[in-house]
């Protein structure tokens, strides 16, 4: 049970890691704006919505695991103290 919520937690963290890289890649590879320096078109609004929500949810994943992590933590911290 105990190395169940640990690689649950590890789990968790590591795709939100992920889900991170692959919104930020892809927020970092649209075109820059006609009216920025450089900029070669307009891109609209939405094209952001999704990889900004994915950012969001991966943010809140990431903290979920954190959590468990340290639910697991005192969880075998107050199995130590029963035994001891």
């Amino acid at each position: 049970m105990i190395s169940n919520v640990l690689n649950s937690a590890t789990n968790l963290i590591s795709n939100a890691q992920q889900k991170a890289a692959s919104a930020a890649q892809t927020i970092a590879t649209l075109p820059v704006q006609k009216d920025e320096v450089g900029g070669s078109q307009d891109i609209a609004p939405t094209e952001l919505f999704k990889p900004i929500v994915s950012l969001k949810e991966a943010e809140l994943e990431n903290s979920a695991g954190v959590k468990l992590l340290k639910t697991h933590e005192k969880m075998v911290g107050a199995l130590l103290d029963v035994k001891a």
